[in-house]
């Protein structure tokens, strides 16, 4: 644990007129023992590289760099950068600010020379969340980061970690469960928030796993895109259009008139192998 002496944040926010902006999805989250939970959800982060995405007035900065973490963390909202440098001058080569907006950011290619992959923790602006953990899921893999620690907002959350036939079960829940594992670490209740949000939200870990063989992220997300996009029809109906589906279902030895619903990850997977072969 790496201590400095840090005012409030309530008064960092008050001295620099802060306030959370709907445009960019922001949601200020100011207690400090929930953030410290937060930071201590990738484990050991002691020397640990951490990259941080929207990191407004600094509330879960202060806590990854209290942890002992050296944090990369881009933000687009000018009015925050004021805080931020306080916090770089508190920690003393530490902290490095990117002002830009991360949906534009080559972020791979940030750390594509640096020894080590960095932890990706973020309370993510909820209009950017989804698209960025897209993103991320959709890297080479192994990817270049470590692991995935990330506030989204609970309807989010329950779509990346669901298991077959839950209602939130999708292509989501494919996407992140087919290579990585996928976990609600902590509920996060909207009352914790400035100003608090119209919905509950909750924090979702990620490590990355080996690939399956034999089967790659394209297909995949084809026969997805076709299996859930019409998720209340039999896949005969649903897959028809895209080559070799139908055929691959009968390989494997899935029934044509089962809803994607009832497909487990690792039956996607057989049937996008299937598709390839």
């Amino acid at each position: 644990m790496v201590t400095a002496d840090l005012p409030p944040l309530r008064e960092v926010i008050a001295r620099h007129g802060l306030t959370a902006s709907k445009a960019l999805g922001q949601n200020f989250l100011l207690d400090s023992q929930l953030l410290e939970r937060i930071a201590r959800i990738p484990g050991d982060l002691n020397g640990a590289t951490v990259f941080e995405v929207g990191p407004g007035p600094g509330g879960l900065t202060r806590a990854l760099l209290q942890a002992g973490a050296q944090v990369i963390a881009v933000e687009r909202d000018r009015r925050c950068i004021p805080a931020l440098a306080e916090l770089s001058e508190a920690f003393p080569g530490k902290l490095r600010v990117i002002e830009e907006d991360a949906l534009e950011l080559d972020i791979a290619a940030l750390f594509a020379d640096m020894a080590g992959k960095p932890h990706i923790v973020s309370n993510l602006p909820y209009n950017i969340g989804t698209a960025l953990l897209v993103r991320w899921l959709s890297a080479d893999w192994l990817p270049w980061w470590a692991s995935l620690t990330l506030m989204f907002q609970k309807e989010v959350a329950d779509r990346i970690v669901a298991a077959i036939k839950d209602d939130a079960y999708g292509r989501l829940a494919v996407l992140a469960q087919w290579r990585s594992t996928a976990r609600l670490a902590m509920p996060v209740h909207r009352s914790a928030f400035t100003p608090p949000p119209k919905v509950m939200s909750a924090v979702v870990h990620i490590l990355p796993q080996a690939a399956p063989n034999g089967v790659d992220l394209a297909t995949l997300e084809r026969l997805t895109g076709a299996a859930f996009g019409q998720r209340r029809k039999m896949l005969r109906q649903s897959v028809k259009g895209l080559p070799g589906a139908l055929a691959a279902l009968e390989q494997v030895g899935i029934d044509a008139t089962r809803r994607a619903e009832t497909l487990s990850v690792a039956d996607f997977v057989a049937v996008a192998r299937a598709m390839r072969g």
